[in-house]
């Protein structure tokens, strides 16, 4: 096939031989066959299928409208009737005797207001935020009617960043789709990295429709929005400060296209549209912080708690007490009962992080403040707040 299609696009006969590795003789006596219309012996061979013609009657007859996998009547044929050929004899065979499955129809429904919503990842590799390269994971959550869509970046894709980021999409929306606020298709698998704490408390139904179903469609509207966002808003094109910075200009950029889409169900734009969808939407309620771990630690005297390997700061009228601990998506939370008191972003490169707002405040019955900073201790704050290009050349020593 190769020496004949070489041959049509006019390659000369000893260019074929040569790209093809064999004599000028075997490309003349090939093209000869050719144009006298000589066909391969071969071809005139009977089947080894057409034995088995009965057989694989009788078996698609037994699959209904199951459809047709010839792989799955290959070895079945090997299996139960001692079928000698290849899956690719076969398949030449039922090509030429049987006649194509009749395909059936999809029937085009478009959901209403509220009904629906899909949700999937996309991954963005080595995105500079904060002087380092890091993978991000972009979860979308596009309304079916409205085709309206956030986008919330996490740092990683386990059970805890998706409860979290499920949290932060739905706020976002101001209400849920179905009559339960976490109703949606999703497409993907998403392991578990570690065991949800056990005081967690219960969060909204997140669930996949149609996701266990073997004839489920995928999520095509929301595939369609990820691949348009990869092409146009690539986040690695430029370095962030902070992950809340590219937060912030995606919502934008989200709500600027929104504003731009035509809803192909009303013909407004995206924006008019889900304006009316979101009174279908169901109530959100109040919507826990998930976390993953949870301890309990001790108060030290310098308002330092310990946790994986890092000392957080609390407010100081608490050394001494025990506090709850819960590990979250991307904070650390520190509560008494049920009132948060300090909160510190988790996981950073820094194995110190301190608030100094929790060494001011009132004594207690039981504490008295820390001492107010003196004047070396003021300076060495003000230039620990100092852009470093603003900071003096001999780290300000010389003023005390």
């Amino acid at each position: 096939m190769a020496l004949k299609s070489l041959s049509r696009r006019g390659m000369a006969n000893t260019k074929v031989a040569q790209a093809l590795d064999v004599t000028e003789g075997t490309v003349r006596y090939h093209l000869k066959r050719e144009s006298e219309g000589k066909v391969d012996g071969r071809s005139k061979q009977r089947p080894l299928a057409a034995d088995f013609h009965e057989e694989i009657e009788a078996w698609l007859q037994a699959q209904e409208d199951e459809g047709v996998n010839l792989a799955e009547l290959h070895e079945w044929l090997r299996e139960e009737r001692r079928y000698p050929g290849s899956l690719r004899s076969l398949q030449r065979y039922f090509g030429k005797h049987f006649p194509q499955p009749r395909r059936r129809a999809r029937r085009r429904v478009e959901t209403p207001p509220g009904a629906q919503a899909q949700a999937d990842w996309a991954v963005f590799r080595d995105v500079p935020v904060a002087g380092r390269r890091r993978d991000l994971y972009a979860f979308h959550l596009l309304l079916s009617f409205s085709r309206y869509e956030v986008v919330v970046f996490s740092e990683g894709k386990n059970q805890l960043c998706w409860h979290e980021v499920h949290n932060q999409a739905l706020r976002r929306l101001d209400g849920g789709a179905g009559r339960d606020p976490g109703r949606q298709r999703e497409d993907g698998c998403l392991p578990r990295r570690r065991r949800l704490g056990r005081d967690q408390p219960s969060l909204p139904p997140l669930r996949r429709d149609g996701a266990l179903s073997r004839r489920s469609l995928p999520a095509g509207k929301v595939e369609r929005r990820i691949r348009e966002q990869r092409l146009k808003a690539d986040p690695a094109k430029r370095h962030w400060n902070r992950l809340e910075e590219l937060q912030e200009w995606t919502d934008e950029r989200m709500l600027a296209s929104a504003k731009r889409r035509i809803c192909p169900a009303t013909g407004d734009p995206v924006i008019e549209a889900f304006l009316r969808e979101r009174e279908h939407l169901g109530p959100l309620g109040p919507l826990p912080e998930p976390f993953d771990l949870v301890v309990t630690r001790r108060v030290a005297r310098d308002c330092m708690v310990r946790f994986e390997g890092r000392s957080y700061s609390v407010p100081f009228q608490l050394i001494g007490k025990q506090v709850e601990v819960r590990g979250c998506a991307a904070k650390v939370q520190f509560l008494s009962g049920a009132a948060l008191l300090a909160t510190h972003p988790r996981n950073t490169r820094r194995r110190i992080l301190i608030d100094p707002l929790h060494f001011e405040g009132e004594a207690t019955d039981e504490v008295l403040p820390p001492p107010p900073l003196g004047r070396m201790g003021r300076k060495l704050e003000e230039l620990r707040n100092m852009p470093p290009q603003q900071r003096p050349l001999g780290g300000g020593h010389h003023q005390f």
